[in-house]
């Protein structure tokens, strides 16, 4: 059975949450179970000096540097565990930690499938009661011009809400060695903290894939759509989510 997030009681009693301008509320509280913060921490490297110095002297503890950290965030495609994400959050991780919504402790994760050139990932934790996955929508059928709402951990700010449009569809864009074929352009604010996070439209269905900003630009965030990631993920949702 699927956990039920419960609002607090200050949200139960008030009154302006439940005024219908605001059809926003509803929408964060239905889908904020599923979306997940995700902290890394890099590989440490060890030098050739610490490895030499090592092998003789068992006692050596060599480069002692606080692994760097990065911030990212996902969503919930299967209760089991299974969570969509960027490639790029991942990709230079030693240990990958998840927190949930309304749940302390973080979890311990590792990715379960990748693909680099589409700059996707899922990784998987071993939750201590079945999660609410997050209804996936369609990003062909979303017009310029709808709502949309950005979930996500920017800046280490987990489960921020941003609120704006659609303002286009079907960017290409270049980012280094990446090509991105039709990304969603979003006026939502997007900051470093919200790759992998859910795009999600007035109905609680998850349109996009937060991804990038282009510096230094305002107002001008991307996300993958979701039509394109469907296919890639069945394995993992296993129909849950259709």
């Amino acid at each position: 059975m699927v956990r039920k997030f419960r609002a607090t009681r200050s949200e139960d009693l008030s009154v302006s949450a439940r005024h219908p301008a605001n059809s926003f509320v509803q929408v964060v509280r239905k889908v904020r179970g599923g979306v997940v913060s995700i902290l890394t921490e890099e590989e440490e490297t060890e030098n050739l000096n610490d490895l030499f110095l090592r092998l003789f002297l068992p006692e050596w503890k060599g480069h002692q540097e606080t692994p760097a950290r990065h911030f990212g965030s996902g969503f919930v495609i299967h209760p089991d565990g299974y969570i969509l994400t960027n490639e790029h959050v991942v990709r230079r991780a030693g240990t990958v930690s998840v927190r949930l919504y309304g749940y302390r402790r973080p979890l311990m994760a590792h990715v379960a499938w990748k693909d680099p050139h589409r700059d996707l990932a899922v990784i998987k934790i071993r939750p201590p009661f079945p999660l609410p996955p997050l209804r996936l929508g369609s990003s062909e059928a979303t017009a310029v011009g709808e709502w949309v709402i950005a979930v996500g951990n920017p800046l280490g700010l987990d489960h921020t809400v941003t609120v704006g449009v659609v303002s286009g569809k079907n960017r290409p864009l270049r980012i280094a060695n990446r090509s991105y074929d039709n990304v969603i352009q979003t006026d939502a604010a997007i900051n470093p903290g919200n790759s992998g996070g859910p795009l999600i439209n007035i109905m609680g269905e998850v349109i996009g894939i937060n991804t990038l900003i282009i510096y230094p630009s305002q107002s001008i965030g991307f996300a993958i759509p979701i039509d394109d990631v469907k296919p890639l993920i069945r394995p993992f949702v296993r129909g849950t989510l259709e």
